[in-house]
């Protein structure tokens, strides 16, 4: 089990670091993948939209049985090392086959590449990040120590996501004569980024005797141990669901920013500035977030958060009859508060799972838990450019290949619009509502971990 001890600087840093990984391959697929294949392959809004939910959707389905799998290899080896390593290898390759696609194909063959590349990538990375959701649990016993190394990973997380985000569709931008190769570039220096990140986090992982494990047989028994800690763990269901309304939320904001920059900034680089209004309040309010959960608790400050980013929604609503560069002030508004929601849902998983662990007889079952978790995580931001797709073909988008200029008509300006702040507003508060459910508190870890 591991130490209720501090953990070292390096130890911090080295875990952190990873979410270069997490979280530049949940941004910049998120942000221009629907966009490359509606604007640069002549792919349609509802396939394009298809495509992303189909290898996510396999995901999904994989992220329980890597978890059952991570487990019977920590029980086997004494680390979840490998399984990272081996993700952290294969990523990079299969996200740059995702972005070559030939400029000869016609949009279907073309909608095939893209599918069968972004799903082996999925893959990969399932492979580093269930269990690397998982070692929060076993670095370090302690309540307070968990939130420590979740707010530095989540400070990493921003940079990713402003590095990612923003510079992703810089690099792009630098071959504007030829999309394609944009898109290429941008993807292979992407990608080496992306493994860098991932490989030097997995030196992190503890190496030592098992813990009592109780690995799985069979594929059937992976998912039926998913279905098992989901329910007997009341404040897993209530934390996950939570996490996955606003992954919902965040991911169709997401998939729709490009969108944004393009209709209705009318500026396709405006992407930029939208990132950096998001993501520079993020890295200064992650530290505070930990003081608010010091001082009122893990879940208090989770609710706060989650209100101020629902009041960021709610005046972004004003742009779909007022478009103009004011959004940049409540989008800073909503990066502030995505700090906190980043943050404290992943310091109190590794508390559920404490919890379970103590409460449940000692059976570690970290690596079902985080592999549920993820096929949660990846489903709400998956759901996100789903949502979008059919947004965009319910409100007229018109598609077109690279180079080829369009006119969209005014209703699928609104309806990106309405993707952007309305329809994020309405999933904030559904999970204000589950999060209320969530009963998990400091006296409740620290009691059964004594």
């Amino acid at each position: 089990m591991g130490s209720a001890s501090s953990l070292t600087r390096g130890q911090v840093a080295r875990y952190a670091i990873g979410s270069l990984g997490t979280g530049g391959f949940a941004t910049l697929p998120g942000l221009v993948l629907v966009y490359y294949l509606t604007d640069s392959l002549g792919v349609t809004a509802l396939a394009a939209g298809a495509i992303v939910t189909a290898a996510k959707v396999w995901d999904v389905l994989i992220d329980p049985v890597i978890g059952g799998l991570s487990d019977r290899s920590y029980a086997r080896t004494g680390t979840r090392r490998w399984f990272m390593v081996l993700g952290g290898i294969g990523l990079p390759l299969f996200f740059v086959l995702t972005f070559a696609v030939p400029g000869s194909l016609s949009a279907v063959p073309a909608a095939a590449w893209v599918l069968l590349a972004f799903m082996l990538a999925a893959t990969c990375f399932s492979l580093f990040q269930v269990p690397y959701i998982a070692l929060p649990a076993e670095l370090t016993d302690d309540y307070r120590e968990r939130t420590r190394l979740l707010t530095w990973r989540v400070v990493v997380l921003t940079l990713a996501i402003l590095l990612f985000g923003a510079g992703g569709p810089e690099l792009r931008g630098l071959f504007p004569d030829d999309p394609l190769r944009g898109y290429l570039v941008m993807a292979v220096v992407a990608g080496v980024v992306l493994g860098v990140g991932m490989l030097i986090s997995a030196t992190v992982a503890p190496k030592r005797p098992a813990l009592p494990v109780v690995p799985g047989a069979s594929i059937g028994t992976h998912y039926r141990d998913g279905v098992r800690v989901l329910r007997q763990s009341q404040p897993f269901r209530a934390l996950l669901l939570t996490f996955m309304l606003q992954g919902l939320a965040t991911g169709l904001m997401l998939a729709a920013a490009q969108y944004v920059a393009r209709w209705v900034l009318h500026d396709e680089g405006a992407v930029t500035p939208l990132f950096v209004a998001l993501i520079a309040p993020a890295l200064l309010m992650a530290p505070v977030w930990k003081v608010v959960a010091d001082r009122t608790g893990k879940e208090r400050a989770f609710r706060l958060a989650s209100l101020v980013f629902l009041l960021a929604t709610l005046v972004l609503m004003v742009m779909v009859w007022l478009p103009g560069w004011w959004i940049l002030a409540p989008v800073a508004l909503a990066g502030a508060a995505y700090a906190g929601m980043q943050t404290l849902p992943m310091a109190m998983l590794p508390d559920v799972i404490a919890h379970d662990r103590s409460t449940g007889g000692g059976e570690n079952r970290s690596g079902v838990f985080s592999g549920v978790w993820t096929a949660g995580e990846t489903t709400g931001m998956a759901l996100g450019a789903t949502v979008l797709s059919i947004v965009l073909a319910l409100s007229g988008y018109v598609e077109s290949t690279a180079g080829v200029a369009v006119e969209q008509p005014a209703a699928a300006v609104a309806g990106i619009a309405v993707a952007f702040s309305a329809l994020p507003a309405v999933l904030m508060v559904l999970s204000l509502v589950t999060l209320s459910r969530y009963r998990l508190r400091e006296q409740d870890i620290v009691g059964t971990a004594a």
